[in-house]
């Protein structure tokens, strides 16, 4: 059905089709037709809607092609193989599958929808049909456990660092790896390991990027806290350019990290973070901490200082403002 409509909305292109028209050649009800547009809307397509006059086609969903997408990472020589799907439930339970089977570090795994897709602290994360860049990258670094929270800094950095070179933006990193513009979300990164004894096996590094979301896209709760990059420049971006200019940072980062460790990747993420020396309120599973945030330590540890002066090295916290 859903064939159907496009096909009759394409032949009637720029102009309106009445619904009472599509429900006679679909043979259902106009409600039945309604429903299936919002299925269709769902999946990327735009389509304007008037009571008087019925159902235009105003766009179709923008979809990567793997032969350009590998086009323009011919650069790079970190991406071993890329795996573009459809719709997942997600990316990281893709590229975790992949990793146990043996998949070499740099394999890439992009999808053009998630269904349950999911950020940190078991939150959902909106993965619209063709509207963002969702993937996952499996990495097999030879660093203690402990060290692993580097590679989430590392991949903000890396991805803050992408975006800037595509457009003059003003986004900045948030603690540990959200990136925001003009405080409002528009990326999430998740990194998940797996290890044997105090080794990782191999950790899956989860990437969200709200890249040519509308307003509608988002759930009217999240409208006030998130953004893409087509808000707030006013048009489309080329997703596969914005693919690219991350795995280009990445490489160039995480090469860097394996031959001077984390020196580097903690100066350049202090100097992209819009968290630093504003007073702060940190929900750690040990209890709450406030204080100003005044830097990362050498294990990627965000410093506290307290009221006391006493400064504190927090791993995992969820952030937030004082309140008054």
């Amino acid at each position: 059905m859903n064939k159907r409509i496009i096909e009759l909305l394409e032949q009637h292109e720029g102009s309106y089709l009445s619904g009472e028209a599509l429900s006679k050649d679909l043979k259902v009800s106009r409600t039945a037709v309604w429903k299936q547009i919002k299925k269709l809307e769902s999946l990327g397509y735009t389509i304007e809607a008037s009571r008087r006059l019925g159902y235009r086609l105003a766009g179709k969903p923008s979809r990567l092609i793997l032969p350009e997408l590998l086009d323009k990472l011919r650069d790079t020589s970190f991406i071993q193989s890329v795996k573009l799907l459809d719709t997942v439930d997600s990316t990281q339970n893709i590229a975790q599958r992949l990793a146990e089977e043996g998949a070499p570090e740099g394999t890439l795994v992009i999808a053009e929808q998630q269904t349950s897709g999911r950020g940190r602290l078991g939150r959902s994360w909106v993965s619209p049909m063709g509207k963002g860049v969702w993937m996952s990258l499996v990495l097999r670094p030879d660093i203690p456990l402990q060290f692993a929270s580097q590679l989430t800094l590392l991949t903000a950095v890396a991805l803050c660092r992408g975006l800037k070179s595509l457009a003059p933006l003003e986004i900045g990193i948030k603690w540990p790896n959200d990136l925001l513009i003009g405080g409002k979300k528009i990326s999430g990164i998740l990194l998940e390991s797996t290890a044997e004894e105090d080794r990782l096996r191999y950790v899956i590094a989860g990437i969200g990027i709200s890249v040519n979301l509308e307003d509608e896209d988002y759930p009217a709760e999240l409208r006030g806290a998130a953004t893409s990059l087509r808000i707030v420049l006013g048009h489309p971006v080329d997703r596969a350019e914005v693919i690219a200019a991350f795995v280009s940072q990445f490489e160039q980062l995480y090469a860097a990290y394996r031959q001077s460790g984390f020196a580097p990747i903690q100066t350049l993420w202090e100097a992209l973070s819009v968290t630093l020396h504003k007073p702060a309120k940190l929900i750690t599973p040990g209890g709450t901490i406030e204080g100003t945030p005044i830097g990362l330590d050498e294990r990627g540890a965000l410093l506290v200082e307290q009221s006391d002066g006493i400064i504190v090295p927090v791993f995992s916290a969820e952030m937030g403002v004082p309140s008054e």
